[in-house]
């Protein structure tokens, strides 16, 4: 998801999102512990994207 998409989003959206993409996250996690995963590069970038939610996020509180 690029920075872009994030900021066109609501801050409802933004949570829902957010929980979304860490579940994801955990799941690719423990999917590439059991089995290593086809493209380990996936786990990189849900991570990324998590944080990038979270910064906006908190950004947009802040204000």
């Amino acid at each position: 998801m690029k920075q872009s998409e994030i900021k066109e989003l609501s801050i409802e959206e933004l949570k829902e999102k957010l929980t979304d993409f860490k579940k994801q996250h955990a799941d690719l996690k423990i999917a590439h512990s059991v089995t290593p995963l086809e493209n380990p590069l996936q786990i990189r970038k849900t991570r990324r994207t998590v944080a990038r939610l979270a910064t906006e996020l908190t950004k947009r509180e802040v204000q």
